[in-house]
């Protein structure tokens, strides 16, 4: 044989063996996937019919509200004495995806399970992502650990758990793809887990359909053409909904520290939390900014909403998890973003329905720093109509919320603008620091 066809035969062999083993880590991700997903989607289940069931209650019985300080107090307690580090809830996970430090225990799901459904039981202000992605990081974690998997293979295990957490949740199966993949750093995504975390979503997803979930989803009423006024008026609504969305991410980390400093026993903290969320309740005149508020969202796509919604759901969410009770941020940033994009119709002179959709993904986009998971999740809900205008709201407002947002263990792979120097590998936690001294 010459030696031009044992090069030949050598390089055939070579590219065999490659196809060989990526289909063989196609077939394991896609089982290990699978059950993620499937175990994920049965709690997912579990999950949101029991708030459906805690929301029903609370709206018969009104007086459920006065037992607020009690089950925050009660919550608390629970956490500082049997919690362990699950009281960081989401963050611990992004710091188990970057660090590779902190086990994820497996009592993280019923702790934040149980807490977020005695939040929406006595009517604090929260939402259900948080409870969904750390249910499904808990329960990937204890699969990883079953299958013993090497630390590589468990971050994107990990991942696996955040995006069916995510789908199962809102079921939006493409936009949990890509959350899970996006969420952990800023101007990065790790295309390793793209097949994992796209089985693991679409699984999840399916068994909450398969199971009677129906998710809430949105028609907008009209969408404008491409018009240089148009697009002007949603660059502008755009730069402030990164604004909002910076205001509720601070305003939340600047509560808890206010609070843990001024009480350092965390039940009381809850408690008097309870108490001014009760208060804040009755000054409002309503108790529509209680739970999940999705009738809120709802009067947005079709009527007009008071021009301080947005305001006073985004006071009465930090406040509540500003002082220690459990539950999500990402449905109340989907309230504030579509009652604030209802009220700037007035005065932008657009459609109310257009600007409550981008409000909705814009401010989600610029509080979790996911502008690709917002556009996705903007398509999945409305359509691909208007997704020009969509993925503008996401991008800037991604870009004007700063180097801020929800989760604070992010990692700055990529700073917004190279004026603004970060450190190698910085988290926004430590950028909050050294630009708060």
């Amino acid at each position: 044989m010459s030696d031009n066809n044992k090069s030949r035969s050598s390089i055939f062999l070579q590219d065999y063996a490659i196809s060989t083993i990526l289909g063989i880590s196609f077939l394991k991700w896609t089982f290990i996937g699978t059950i993620v997903g499937i175990l994920t989607g049965i709690a997912g289940t579990l999950f949101l019919k029991s708030l459906d069931f805690a929301t029903d209650l609370r709206i018969s019985n009104p007086w459920l509200l006065f037992l607020l300080p009690m089950g925050g107090a009660f919550v608390s307690f629970l956490y500082s004495n049997y919690g362990k580090n699950s009281s960081k809830g989401n963050n611990l996970i992004i710091d188990k995806i970057n660090e590779n430090d902190d086990n994820i225990p497996l009592r993280m799901a019923p702790l934040v399970f149980l807490g977020t459904f005695i939040t929406h039981l006595f009517g604090g202000s929260a939402g259900r992502e948080g409870t969904g992605v750390q249910i499904g990081a808990s329960i990937s974690e204890g699969i990883g650990r079953l299958f013993k998997l090497d630390k590589i293979d468990t971050k994107i295990i990990l991942m696996c758990g955040i995006s069916s957490g995510f789908a199962s949740v809102f079921g939006t199966p493409l936009a949990g793809t890509i959350f899970g993949l996006e969420v952990a750093a800023l101007g990065a995504m790790n295309y390793s887990g793209l097949i994992p975390c796209f089985t693991a979503a679409f699984i999840g997803n399916l068994v909450t359909e398969i199971l009677g979930i129906h998710h809430s989803h949105y028609a907008i009423s009209e969408i404008p053409n491409i018009t240089p006024s148009a697009v002007l008026k949603v660059i502008i609504a755009s730069i402030l909904f990164g604004l909002i969305s910076k205001l509720f991410s601070e305003l939340t980390h600047k509560l808890k520290e206010i609070f843990s400093t001024a009480f350092e026993n965390t039940s009381i903290k809850s408690a008097v939390g309870g108490i001014i969320i009760i208060i804040l309740t009755y000054v409002f005149g309503t108790k529509d900014y209680l739970g999940l508020s999705i009738p809120l969202i709802n009067a947005s796509f079709t009527d007009q909403v008071s021009p301080f919604a947005f305001f006073n759901k985004l006071i009465l969410t930090t406040l509540t998890l500003g002082t220690g009770f459990q539950g999500g941020e990402v449905t109340p940033l989907f309230v504030i973003g579509s009652t604030f994009g209802n009220a700037l119709s007035n005065i932008l002179n657009i459609s109310p329905s257009f600007l409550a959709c981008l409000g909705l993904i814009g401010v989600f986009s610029g509080a979790t720093n996911s502008p690709i998971t917002s556009f996705i999740l903007g398509i999945e809900m409305f359509g691909s109509q208007g997704c020009q205008y969509m993925f503008m709201a996401c991008t800037i407002s991604y870009l004007f919320s700063g180097h801020s947002g929800i989760y604070i263990s992010q990692k700055i792979s990529t700073s917004k603008s190279k004026l603004i120097k970060i450190p190698n590998d910085a988290t926004l936690s430590h950028y909050r620091k050294n630009n708060n001294t």
